[in-house]
């Protein structure tokens, strides 16, 4: 988040008095006033004079920019895909950090990883797991800690750690029923508790809290995870809890731009369209992103939703420079990272391969790209993009740059 200082200067006029010389020819007058001396004075006080101001000093580089300035090509399109262990090693199901863990993150040091509810099999092994992966992220690369993260909405549909049994934390109803009460203290409780106790586990980020209004009540994909369909409500909602668990250290991730709430379909296995007016979308839709921007939330998922009466481009959110670039960074004002929602999902394996999907979604303008379906070959196609020059380098840098600033900002960068 980025604030511009406004200077104000003020202009200092100078005036003289001119003496007329209406009685020159007066010989009292002539008595009384000694000769001008037309020689220039020469100040005594040289400190009087008019000095240039001095340029004001650079500030110095962020910890975040000087981590940038020291990383290879390679090592900064890593961090832009966040993966589950399994994509990242090759097991059917990860449940350790080990020598696969190591040797995978030696030829490709992702900037984060996702956990699912088959890798939390104990209380010690997660918070095993989690040092562990962090540990070997810092060893390999340029020494730069994982997101480690996590979907912890709350409630009985998404919830990988409270529903696991392993942890004694606190639970909560569907967000639905949040919303219901009206009351933005209760989305706030609901991001403390969840917060402190990913963090205490060892995640530090949660793809939480959802911001979609459920416009459609047939929508079964969000359904009871929405708090409500009232627009201003969801906000509230949203904003309470982004910065309550802001709060905890635990970094939250709205989702899912620009709205899932209004869909018919399911994006894990197909396109889906929100068919409402930019009008619509940008009074309703916008809202809860809106105010979850205004307090502070450092990432933004985006879906794999066309809009045919906004975007027009046939293309899905998570694809689309409309929508990324031109709506989110530009209309919202957005400034941190950008990340998709899964790329191993049917809206985007049905009509994109690996590669072409993770180029098409940075030269859109996105920042991370989750889950893809091939994390080799999307990886390998973008850096073959950067090294065509399809992709600038300076669109890379611009990426790894917001990402390590949230890292940064979690307290996790050293």
């Amino acid at each position: 988040m980025h604030r511009s200082t406004i200077t104000r200067r003020g202009l200092v006029a100078m005036g003289g008095v001119a003496a007329t010389g209406l009685l020159a020819g007066c010989d009292i007058l002539e008595s009384v006033l000694p000769e001008r001396d037309e020689t220039p004075e020469i100040s005594d006080h040289p400190g009087t004079e008019e000095i240039p101001a001095e340029p004001e000093p650079e500030p110095e580089p962020t910890l975040a920019e000087r981590t940038l300035e020291k990383m290879t090509l390679e090592q900064k399109v890593a961090q832009l895909f966040c993966v589950t262990p399994e994509k990242l090693t090759g097991a059917s199901v990860a449940t350790v950090a080990g020598s696969m863990t190591a040797e995978a993150l030696g030829r490709i040091p992702v900037g984060g990883l996702i956990y699912f509810a088959q890798n939390l099999t104990g209380a010690q092994q997660v918070r095993d797991l989690l040092s562990g992966t962090d540990e070997l992220c810092r060893a390999a690369g340029a020494g730069i800690p994982p997101f480690l993260g996590v979907d912890e909405e709350g409630g009985t549909l998404v919830a990988r750690v409270a529903k696991s049994g392993l942890f004694d934390v606190p639970t909560f109803p569907n967000m639905a029923e949040i919303g219901a009460t009206g009351d933005p203290a209760r989305a706030a409780e609901v991001g403390t508790s969840i917060g402190t106790y990913l963090r205490d586990i060892g995640f530090n980020l949660d793809f939480a809290p959802d911001a979609d209004v459920l416009t459609n009540p047939n929508n079964t994909a969000i359904g009871v995870r929405s708090f409500g369909s009232d627009p201003e409500l969801v906000a509230s909602m949203v904003s309470a809890e982004v910065e309550a668990m802001l709060e905890t250290g635990t970094l939250p991730c709205v989702k899912h731009f620009p709205g899932h709430g209004d869909t018919a379909g399911d994006s894990h296995t197909g396109a889906v369209y929100a068919e409402r007016s930019r009008e619509e979308i940008e009074s309703c839709e916008f809202a809860p992103f809106r105010a979850a921007i205004e307090a502070g939330c450092p990432f933004v998922m985006v879906g794999h939703i066309e809009t045919p009466n906004f975007a027009a481009d046939g293309l899905p959110a998570s694809l689309s420079q409309v929508m990324i670039t031109d709506v989110l960074r530009g209309e919202l004002g957005f400034t941190g990272v950008i990340i998709t929602d899964s790329f191993s999902m049917g809206a985007i394996t049905q009509n994109f391969g690996p590669a072409d999907a993770a180029v098409r979604f940075f030269q859109a303008g996105g920042d991370m790209l989750l889950m893809p379906e091939d994390l080799n070959a999307a990886y390998q196609g973008v850096l073959d993009a950067v090294n065509a020059g399809t992709i600038t380098k300076e669109r890379i840098d611009e990426s790894v740059l917001r990402v390590l600033t949230a890292k940064e900002q979690a307290g996790i960068l050293a």
